[in-house]
């Protein structure tokens, strides 16, 4: 995907908040008709209006894949982050017209597995969402592990243990419930796919716990969208396009690429798909690697980086774009 890529124009029908930092979204297409088809896993890039500032956020679509008289995604809101939450919790109402991408799955289900264990942290619940109804359809064998802070944070706990019964187990933090993710991962069958999706420090236990047990790579799947982080403002030489641009501390390099009226590719614009992956022609001073993308010996060359997440601080950088 691309600043070239057809939008979807779509109004939004419905906002629900699901918890004191969930809200819900629902979207149809403006002037009717269905959207897209997808498969669970898949996400949307969400274009904002931000008081001039254009803003494109990916979010997981959670709704059921059989529909798509609309699409649905879930925002938590992050007081600290650059306003793309913010904008969706305090701007966007019902019947407002917004832009989206086309559904792009980087996390999609592998139909061959003999059964599908999926472990969720927090708002990770998402994708799992369209996930769980697209193999209950399918009669397909899954079993789901859950883990919130509380209650009142579970977003979805009660629907999803309403629908699914015993195949969805729930663990809140504050009532001193954990996963005994060893014992998970040991007593299953032979054939069964792992799909993990929550913060950071959720991912890096069950990925290193699966690999550490002896799990086929090919059998271990895992999603993190990373928000681009906020920083100090620093200027970048774009050598094919021949300008020098500004990156404002709450804008990503990506973004002030685009604002420059310079074509560049994406798919998630978290720094998970490597599509906006940009050779580095000089560097003078320090990338910040925010990406988990590139391999730790690429980084600490200084010849890459993500523009959707990556920031620069010193005297001079040229990219390839």
């Amino acid at each position: 995907m691309s600043n070239g890529t057809a939008r979807i124009p779509v109004t939004v029908a419905e906002v629900l908040e699901v918890n004191e930092l969930i809200k819900r979204f629902r979207f149809v297409r403006t002037g009717g008709g269905h959207l897209p088809t997808f498969s669970g896993g898949s996400h949307v890039v969400v274009e904002m209006n931000d008081q001039g500032t254009r803003r494109l956020n990916p979010y997981s679509l959670m709704s059921d894949p059989a529909d798509t008289s609309s699409y649905t995604i879930s925002v938590r809101r992050d007081d600290m982050g650059r306003g793309g939450s913010l904008f969706m919790h305090r701007q966007v109402t019902p019947g407002m017209q917004m832009q989206i991408g086309p559904p792009v799955n980087l996390f999609p289900l592998d139909l061959r597995g003999r059964k599908h264990l999926m472990i969720a942290g927090g708002i990770g619940i998402t994708p799992f969402m369209a996930m769980t109804a697209q193999l209950d359809a399918r009669g397909e064998r899954f079993e789901l592990h859950y883990a919130a802070r509380s209650r009142a944070l579970g977003a979805y706990m009660d629907f999803l243990e309403t629908r699914y019964g015993d195949r969805v187990h729930l663990y809140v933090d504050e009532e001193g419930q954990a996963i005994d993710l060893a014992g998970l991962l040991s007593r299953q069958p032979i054939g069964t796919h792992l799909y993990v999706c929550g913060p950071k420090p959720m991912l890096n236990w069950v990925l290193s716990t699966a690999r550490k047990m002896g799990w086929p790579d090919g059998a271990v799947h895992s999603e993190e969208f990373l928000g681009a982080p906020v920083g100090k403002r620093f200027q970048v030489e774009l050598a094919a396009a021949k300008k020098t641009i500004t990156v404002e501390g709450n804008q990503s390099l990506l973004e002030a690429i685009e604002a420059a009226g310079v074509e560049a590719p994406y798919l998630c614009r978290g720094g998970a798909c490597g599509q906006c992956e940009t050779d580095v022609l000089h560097c003078d001073g320090h990338i910040e690697h925010n990406d988990h993308w590139l391999t730790a010996e690429q980084k600490a060359s200084g010849t890459k980086i993500m523009t959707c997440v990556s920031r620069f601080e010193g005297k001079r950088l040229v990219v390839d774009r």
